[in-house]
């Protein structure tokens, strides 16, 4: 395994603030960098390092690790990973402990973050998590965990600070960065003409999410569908953005089931989102993405059948979608596991395609969620970070 080298993390002058950050895959990376946007103001001359991305890395962050090394979802795609993992994650403490910095931020990834957080807060390290891990949904076991490792909490969720508070962990909620980022009234003309799309033709964008094990269970299954689809109603066009190293894999899969109708896209999500009409995409992040661009969606997830029964037993609400979480009722479709076949998710899009005065109610009420959820968030994320520090 590579050597984190010395030098790396001594490229501030001395004195300089330092913050180190260890952000997980594309989401995390996105967030990150819009966190530092405030870190900039407030430290212009700020060393931060870690393990990130190119989002990051554009804003002067200097990446120990791609951030892709952490993306990985599902106990058994996990365990494949353990090794390389906790390698990364034990060289990186090291590093911490022997040169520590002003404060550690922990972006999301909690599986990685929250061990490391607890040992770097028992060597006297100011820890900050980025992203309540979702205790409300999923594993309610780790609000003692988030205690012990914790100094500061970043909320994007406003119902998490009093559920925190409750339990005796400071909390502030500093609104979804995505939400300052994704306009109010997306533009879908413009969006069509940038990827060179019929204007008049309904567009079904397709998220199969940004993971390798995602790739591997959804992205045939979402081919199949728009292969359905185009059947039902030939006048679609589909796109799927695809992370650009996984682009390769995504057209090999694209040709074995014959769907040539579907353009692949070079990153571009945002695009794609603006763009069409609905959306069938992955559970996670994305799903909050699509519900800012006001687009009617069906939630799909499917996975190693064993991690779904371990994680089946840890979940704690009916919903695994972000929209239909915030909203607290199924206001999209989720197909999970043995539901999320290409005949179920073919009839949940037409569903929407074919009624839009339902797809309108529904533009409504992501309008209103966009609004609760909008907030000066690198301001109050700094804010909230420079109580902990001393400089």
């Amino acid at each position: 395994m590579q050597s984190l080298p010395e030098s790396s993390v001594t490229k501030a002058p001395v004195g300089a603030f330092s913050m180190a950050m260890v952000a997980g895959e594309t989401s995390g990376d996105l967030l990150a960098g819009l966190l530092m946007q405030g870190i900039k103001v407030q430290w212009p001359h700020a060393n931060l390092y870690g393990i990130g991305g190119p989002r990051m890395q554009s804003h002067g962050f200097n990446a120990l690790w791609p951030s892709d090394k952490l993306a990985v979802r599902g106990y058994v795609e996990v365990l494949r990973h353990y090794r390389e993992i906790v390698g990364i994650r034990n060289q990186l403490k090291t590093q911490l402990l022997a040169k520590p910095p002003h404060v550690f931020v922990g972006v999301d990834a909690p599986d990685f973050n929250l061990d490391l957080e607890r040992d770097l807060k028992n060597a006297g390290i100011p820890t900050v998590h980025f992203v309540c891990p979702s205790i409300w949904a999923w594993r309610a076991d780790r609000i003692e965990k988030i205690k012990q490792s914790v100094d500061h909490v970043l909320c994007i969720f406003p119902f998490e600070v009093d559920l925190l508070h409750a339990h005796g962990i400071d909390a502030t909620y500093v609104g979804h960065p995505l939400a300052q980022v994704i306009p109010m009234h997306p533009d879908t003309l413009k969006a069509r003409r940038d990827l060179k799309l019929d204007p008049d033709r309904p567009v079904v964008a397709l998220l199969p999410g940004s993971r390798e094990s995602e790739i591997t269970y959804l992205a045939e299954r979402f081919f199949q569908t728009a292969n359905l689809l185009i059947q039902q109603q030939p006048n679609l066009q589909f796109v799927l953005p695809a992370m650009p190293a996984m682009k390769g894999r995504i057209e090999n899969i694209r040709n074995q089931v014959d769907a040539s109708h579907v353009q692949i896209l070079s990153g571009q999500s945002h695009a794609a989102l603006a763009a069409c009409d609905v959306t069938l995409i992955a559970s996670g992040t994305a799903t909050l993405e699509a519900a800012l661009f006001k687009k009617p969606m069906v939630i799909a997830y499917n996975m190693n059948w064993l991690s779904w029964q371990l994680m089946k037993r840890k979940k704690l609400q009916p919903w695994v979608g972000l929209p239909n979480i915030l909203a607290q009722e199924f206001c999209v479709p989720e197909l999970l596991q043995d539901q999320a076949s290409p005949s179920n998710m073919s009839k949940a899009v037409l569903d929407w395609l074919q009624s839009p005065e339902k797809a309108q109610a529904l533009v409504s009420r992501f309008e209103n969620m966009h609004a609760s959820l909008l907030r000066d968030t690198p301001t109050l994320a700094t804010h909230a970070i420079q109580t902990l520090v001393k400089t």
